[in-house]
């Protein structure tokens, strides 16, 4: 069993309040995080959130399911990019979708055979298990050659 880690410290009250996240890779040190960057601004500027770190996390995550999938229908691709967007309702506080737009440069291989692998890795990709069936993940796969 495979244990990530990741630690979060805020201060403050919610609106006003001020945090900061690390991971024990050392991708997150003290990145800060807040009220505004969570559920106001969406510049990214002063810092992230839990929601778009879980968007990466899942872009991520699909494109190296992707990849595997691909692997087993014998193809290699020269490039994957995976752009994810994460609906959070501010109403309920709640994630209520996930799009994930997948683009790939693959040698040999037809539009179709693309698809297929794409929807196969959404169904293979730990973070897509994860959220499933609780929201919706949706995927677009666009081939490019």
């Amino acid at each position: 069993m495979l244990k990530r880690r990741a630690s979060a410290v805020w201060k403050g009250g919610l609106q006003e309040g001020t945090g900061t996240m690390s991971s024990f890779s050392g991708a997150l040190d003290n990145t800060a995080y807040s009220f505004k960057t969570r559920l106001v601004s969406e510049d990214g500027k002063a810092g992230t959130n839990p929601e778009e770190l879980l968007a990466a996390a899942h872009a991520g995550c699909y494109a190296m399911a992707t990849s595997a999938t691909m692997a087993q229908a014998g193809f290699t691709p020269d490039e994957l990019s995976v752009a994810a967007t994460l609906t959070l309702d501010t109403d309920t506080l709640s994630v209520t979708a996930v799009d994930l737009q997948i683009k790939g440069k693959v040698p040999g291989m037809t539009a179709e055979q693309f698809e297929e692998v794409a929807e196969n890795a959404a169904k293979m990709c730990v973070i897509s298990r994860a959220l499933n069936p609780s929201i919706q993940v949706t995927k677009t796969a666009t081939l490019e050659n």
